[in-house]
């Protein structure tokens, strides 16, 4: 029986394990180090025994494994069944999925099974303590599960105080991965998930699979320029387009922009887009409400572009440029051209 340690469900796709993965093994090596417990990976695939030592170098003590072709690719039931199976046997406290198609679709089953609870796309985990005002009974070491909440704008801090595993998701890019000067001990625990699997669990067959590679790829860019609502149409993304160009940057949005229809849904950042660390983050015409500066704020340097010096954006901008798209960038395509010659 393990001492209630932490438990990290990994997300592998041919062979290639998730980004956000890696991520909450960081965080969750945090918070196991903050409770004085271990921290635990959950595999689930085929031939993925060799992941072991990349979770180990990310703070995996342990790696739960359930090698075998049902685990391939990923289908609801069985994941669903095995990881229940495994959080009964093991009863960790806490349990972090990344809120990815894959973890949106089966954290909350696993949560209604075990009547757990669920906080889904938190921005921040924290150790923290808890007096319940109703009853005077005081907690300490419950995992605080913080969300911007009300369409952004609270920031909610949820926690459990007696329904165990505290689970929580978490999206891609919003905590840092870090690998550890010393790997941890990264070791191999077979699941015995043959008792936890129904041959109902198995009712669904893929025959067959396509997926679509990605066009856009926003997240992995280190300068990103994004155009919000103040561009003020489509060709004045044109302008967005071609400051990163010269850039050599990616071009992203506020949703704002997207919804009137300026720039296609893949480039939206923020709470219902995706987020983003990029070395250089230039706003065009974005006015900074929280759902946008979630996906971006934890940008290294950030310039913004704004007619209204009051913009919310300028509170956590480097450099803020008070004028119209228009005219700005032209100006910074000219002075970048001669200045990089």
């Amino acid at each position: 029986m393990s001492m209630n340690n932490v438990f990290v469900y990994i997300e592998i796709e041919e062979q290639q394990i998730a980004d956000v993965s890696l991520e909450l093994l960081t965080k969750g090596r945090e918070l196991a180090n903050t409770l004085g417990v271990k921290l635990e990976a959950v595999a689930m695939g085929k031939n993925i025994k060799g992941v072991a030592p990349e979770l180990a170098k990310y703070g995996a003590d342990t790696v739960w494994v359930a090698d075998d072709e049902i685990f391939a690719p990923f289908r609801t039931l069985p994941h669903t069944a095995v990881m229940v199976g495994l959080i009964k046997q093991e009863q960790p406290q806490i349990v972090l999925f990344g809120a990815t198609p894959v973890g949106r679709d089966f954290a909350p089953r696993v949560s209604s099974a075990l009547h757990s609870g669920l906080t889904a796309d938190c921005t921040e985990l924290v150790i923290g303590e808890h007096k319940d005002p109703k009853t005077g009974k005081e907690y300490d070491s419950l995992l605080y599960q913080i969300r911007p909440a009300f369409g952004g704008n609270i920031i909610a801090t949820i926690v459990n105080p007696e329904c165990r595993p505290q689970m929580a998701t978490v999206r891609e890019g919003v905590m840092r991965k870090e690998e550890l000067a010393t790997p941890a001990a990264g070791e191999i625990r077979e699941i015995e998930w043959q008792p936890m699997v129904k041959d109902t669990d198995l009712a669904v067959r893929i025959v067959e699979r396509h997926i679509e590679e990605r066009k856009i790829n926003i997240k992995g860019a280190s300068i990103i320029v994004a155009g919000g609502y103040g561009v003020g149409s489509k060709e004045g993304f044109k302008l967005v387009h071609e400051l990163a160009d010269v850039l050599g940057g990616e071009v992203g949005a506020s949703r704002a922009a997207v919804d009137a229809g300026f720039t296609e849904h893949e480039r939206q950042i923020g709470q219902t887009g995706v987020t983003v660390r990029p070395k250089l983050y230039i706003a065009c015409g974005i006015s900074g409400q929280i759902q946008h500066t979630a996906g971006m704020d934890g940008s290294a340097m950030i310039v913004s572009i704004n007619t209204d010096p009051a913009a919310p954006i300028n509170k956590i901008a480097d450099y803020a440029i008070t004028g119209s798209v228009e005219e700005v960038i032209p100006k910074m395509i000219k002075y970048y051209k001669q200045n990089s010659k």
